[in-house]
C-alpha cells in the first residue's frame, strides 16, 4: 500500500481526518502531563536519580532488593548525594527515583502512542507529502526530545550537583516546540472541517504572541534551573526597586543568563509584556464573533497565569503551585497556537 497519499492538494485533505485529529490531540495531552511530571521532577530534585541511559531496558526499574541496592549504590557515586544527600536511606531514594522513571515511562509511552499510530496512518496513505514531513519531522523531534533528556542528566553526574540550566532550558524549550506544532496541526485539521465561512484572520502579531510565550516559557526554565524563584520574594518590587540597582553588573552571556537576579527580572519583564500583549490582541479580537472564545480564553489564561506565577514567588515556590504555573505556560501556548491555527487566514471552510 502507499506510504503517501500525493492526489491530496490541501495539506489538511487527508483521510480519516477524525481519528488523525483524536491522535494529534492525545498526543498534546500526553506531552502536557509530561512537562507536569518534569516540574516535579525536578523540584523534587529527582532527576539525577537514575544515573544510566537505557532506552529499553530502562522501562523496567528494580524488582528485587538486591536491584534496589545496586541503583542506590550507583546513585551514591555522584556528586549530589555525596554533596547534598549524604545519608539518605533507600526508602527515601526510592521516591526521587519513581518520579524520575515515571518521568523516562511517560517519555517512552509518549512515543510509541506518536510512532505507532505515524506509521500505520502513512501506510494506509492517509497523509499528503506535506503533512507526512511534518509529522515525520515532529517524530525526529521526539526521538531528540529523549537525548536531549539524557544530556541534560549528564550534565548533573559528575562535577554539578544538579544539571545544568542551559540544558534544561534546551529540554524544556523543545517539548514546548513539539507540543505547538502537535496543537497547530490538529487545530488546522479541525478547523478545515468546520461548515461555514470564517471572516476573521489572525494577523501577524498573533506569530509574535506565541514567540513571547516561547521566550516566557524558556525564561521559566532558566529561573527553575537557578532555583532563581527562591530569591527576591517580593512583588511588584525586586530587592526593594522595580529596576534593582545590582542588575546586569558583569557582562557576557553566561554572566546574564547565571545569576538569580538578572533572570528573574527577565521572566518578570516578559511576564508583563505578554500580559499586556495577549490582553490589547485578545480585546481587540473579542469584537469578532468567531474570535470570542479564543479571546477570551487568552485573556483569563494569561491573568491566572500572572497570578499564581506572583503567589508562587511570595510563597517561595511550593510545588504545587510552581507545577500548576508551569501547566498554566503550556494551556496558554496551546490556546496562542489554537487561535492562529484556526484563524490562519480568510477562507470558506
Amino acid at each position: 500500500m502507499p506510504i503517501l497519499a500525493p492526489t491530496y492538494q490541501s495539506l489538511y485533505d487527508v483521510k480519516y481526518y477524525w481519528s488523525i485529529i483524536i491522535w494529534m490531540f492525545c498526543v498534546a495531552l500526553l506531552i502536557f502531563a509530561m512537562v507536569i511530571v518534569g516540574g516535579a521532577t525536578r523540584l523534587t530534585d529527582s532527576g539525577l536519580s537514575i544515573t544510566e541511559w537505557k532506552p529499553i531496558l530502562g522501562a523496567i526499574p528494580p524488582l528485587s532488593l538486591e536491584e534496589w541496592l545496586l541503583a542506590f549504590e550507583k546513585y551514591k557515586a555522584i556528586p549530589e548525594y555525596q554533596l547534598v544527600n549524604k545519608g539518605m536511606s533507600l526508602e527515601e531514594f526510592k521516591v526521587i527515583f519513581w518520579w524520575e522513571w515515571g518521568h523516562r515511562f511517560l517519555g517512552r509511552i509518549i512515543g510509541i502512542i506518536y510512532a505507532v499510530p505515524f506509521f500505520i496512518f502513512a501506510l494506509m496513505g492517509c497523509f499528503n507529502r506535506r503533512l507526512f514531513l511534518i509529522l515525520f519531522l515532529i517524530l525526529c523531534l521526539g526521538g531528540l526530545q529523549g537525548y536531549m533528556g539524557w544530556f541534560m542528566v549528564q550534565s548533573g553526574l559528575v562535577e554539578r550537583v544538579d544539571v545544568s540550566h542551559y540544558r534544561l532550558a534546551m529540554h524544556l524549550s523543545l517539548a514546548a516546540v513539539i507540543f505547538a506544532l502537535i496543537i497547530w496541526v490538529g487545530s488546522r485539521i479541525a478547523a478545515q472541517r468546520y461548515t461555514g465561512i470564517i471572516y476573521a484572520k489572525a494577523g501577524n502579531f498573533s506569530v509574535a504572541l506565541i514567540v513571547l510565550c516561547l521566550f516566557q516559557i524558556v525564561s521559566g526554565a532558566f529561573v527553575a534551573g537557578l532555583d532563581a524563584g527562591k530569591v527576591y520574594n517580593t512583588w511588584p518590587l525586586m530587592d526593594g526597586h522595580f529596576i534593582p540597582d545590582q542588575l546586569f553588573l558583569e557582562t557576557g552571556l553566561n554572566a546574564i543568563f547565571s545569576d538569580h537576579m538578572n533572570i528573574q527580572f527577565i521572566h518578570r519583564m516578559i511576564a508583563y509584556l505578554l500580559c499586556i500583549f495577549v490582553i490589547m490582541y485578545g480585546l481587540l479580537r473579542f469584537i469578532n464573533r468567531s474570535m470570542r472564545v479564543t479571546s477570551i480564553l487568552m485573556i483569563i489564561l494569561v491573568f491566572c497565569q500572572a497570578g499564581i506565577g506572583i503567589l508562587t514567588l511570595l510563597w517561595n515556590v511550593p510545588v504545587s503551585l510552581a507545577l500548576v504555573h508551569q501547566a498554566g505556560a503550556f494551556a496558554l501556548l496551546a490556546v496562542l497556537v489554537h487561535h492562529r491555527a484556526c484563524f490562519y487566514r480568510l477562507r470558506k471552510i
